[in-house]
C-alpha cells in the first residue's frame, strides 16, 4: 500500500481526494493548518470511508514543521499539494497574502521533496493560467495569458517552479493538474463545500442564499460576450476531480508519463453561463433564487471551457456526474449543514 500525502486535506477538494485514495486501498496523510477549511470533513472521511484520516495541523509557510512531517513519515511515495488559499477577488485585494502563502508553502514542500526524494509530485492548478484566452476550448498547449488575478499568478509561477524543478530532479515525476471549475459533493452528502465566511464561489453563494444565509446573490455583470451577458465557465463535479488525482498518482507509478512534468485539463469540456447555473439550481431544488444583476468584477476571466481529451485518453478519466447532478448534491449539502445548525 502507498502512502500519500495530501497537503489542504480539509480542503473542499482535498477532502473529496482523499476519499477516493481510501477508497481505491491508499494510505493518506494529511497537511491542513484549517486557516481557510474547518476539521468538520475529517468527520465525513471518516463516516464515508470507515478510516480516520491523521491530519498534521501544519502551517506551510513553517519549513521546520513540515520538515517533522516527513522526518515522522520517511515511507511518502507521492503527494498531492492543494493547499493554497483561492479566492480570486480577495487575492486582488491582498496580493502579498496569496503570494506570500501560496509560493513559500509550494517551495517548504519542494525541499522536503529533494531531500527524501520523493517520487510523484500532483499539483493542483487551475484553469486560471490561460488567463481571458482567444480561443475556446484550450487545450493543454493553449499559451497562458496574463493572469486576471494575483491567485492566477500564483498558479503560472508554481507552475513555472515545478517545471524548473523537474528539470533538474528527473527522480520525480511531476503532474500540473488544472481544474476548471469544481462544485458540488460527495453523493453520500457526508462532506461538501464549506466556505468560511462569505461565499467566494459560485455555487455556495446560490445554495447559501436559496437558504436564506445570505439576502441575496449578486451576478457580476451581464454585459459580457457570451450568450446571456454572464460569463461562462467550465462546471465540474468535484467527485470526478477528486478521482482524477488518484488517476494521475496511478499513471505515474506505472510509468505510463512520457516525460517528468505532464499538463492535464479537468474539465467536462463545456461551457455554462453564471445564469445557466442559476436556472439548473432552480429546476433540482425547486426554489426561486434572489438575485440581481451588478457590475463586472475585476478578476473574473470572460469566457473559457476546457478540451479534456488528454486526460480522458492518456488517465483514463470518465465523468460520472452532470450539471444537475452538481446542483443537487450541493443543494442537500446545503440543507444537512442547515439540519446541523451549520
Amino acid at each position: 500500500m502507498n502512502k500519500i500525502l495530501v497537503t489542504g486535506g480539509c480542503g473542499f477538494i482535498g477532502a473529496h481526494t482523499v476519499v477516493d485514495l481510501m477508497e481505491n486501498n491508499v494510505e493518506v496523510i494529511s497537511i491542513d493548518d484549517n486557516s481557510k477549511s474547518s476539521t468538520k470533513l475529517l468527520d465525513g472521511i471518516e463516516k464515508i470511508t470507515g478510516k480516520k484520516l491523521k491530519n498534521y495541523k501544519v502551517d506551510l509557510k513553517d519549513y521546520a514543521a513540515v520538515k517533522q512531517v516527513f522526518d515522522e513519515n520517511k515511507d511518502i511515495d507521492g503527494i498531492i499539494h492543494f493547499a493554497a488559499y483561492k479566492a480570486v477577488g480577495e487575492s486582488v485585494e491582498l496580493p502579498l497574502y496569496y503570494y506570500e502563502n501560496n509560493l513559500i508553502g509550494l517551495i517548504n514542500i519542494l525541499k522536503n521533496v529533494e531531500e527524501y526524494k520523493v517520487p510523484s509530485f500532483v499539483f493542483s492548478s487551475s484553469c486560471t493560467v490561460y488567463g481571458n484566452p482567444d480561443v475556446i476550448p484550450v487545450t493543454e498547449q493553449s499559451p497562458t495569458k496574463p493572469a486576471e488575478s494575483p491567485y492566477g499568478a500564483t498558479k503560472q509561477m508554481a507552475e513555472t517552479i515545478l517545471k524548473d524543478y523537474a528539470k533538474v530532479h528527473p527522480e520525480t515525476n511531476v503532474v500540473l493538474l488544472r481544474y476548471f471549475n469544481p462544485v458540488g459533493a460527495h453523493t453520500s452528502i457526508e462532506i461538501g463545500e464549506l466556505p468560511l465566511g462569505r461565499p467566494q464561489n459560485l455555487v455556495p453563494a446560490v445554495t447559501q442564499t436559496a437558504i436564506g444565509k445570505l439576502p441575496q446573490m449578486i451576478v457580476y455583470g451581464d454585459d459580457y460576450d457570451t450568450r446571456d451577458g454572464s460569463c461562462l465557465r467550465d462546471f465540474i463535479h468535484v467527485s470526478d476531480i477528486a478521482h482524477a488525482h488518484t488517476l494521475a498518482i496511478s499513471y505515474v507509478e506505472q510509468g505510463k508519463n512520457k516525460t517528468n512534468c505532464e499538463i492535464f485539463n479537468l474539465g467536462s469540456g463545456n461551457g455554462v453561463t453564471v445564469l445557466e447555473v442559476i436556472k439548473a439550481f432552480e429546476k433540482v431544488s425547486g426554489v426561486q433564487l434572489n438575485y440581481a444583476i451588478g457590475p463586472r468584477r475585476v478578476g473574473d476571466v470572460i469566457a473559457i471551457y476546457a478540451n479534456n481529451h488528454h486526460a480522458v485518453t492518456e488517465l483514463g478519466w470518465n465523468l460520472q456526474y452532470n450539471l444537475d447532478d452538481m446542483m443537487s448534491t450541493a443543494w442537500k449539502w446545503e440543507l444537512k449543514l442547515k439540519e446541523e445548525g451549520l
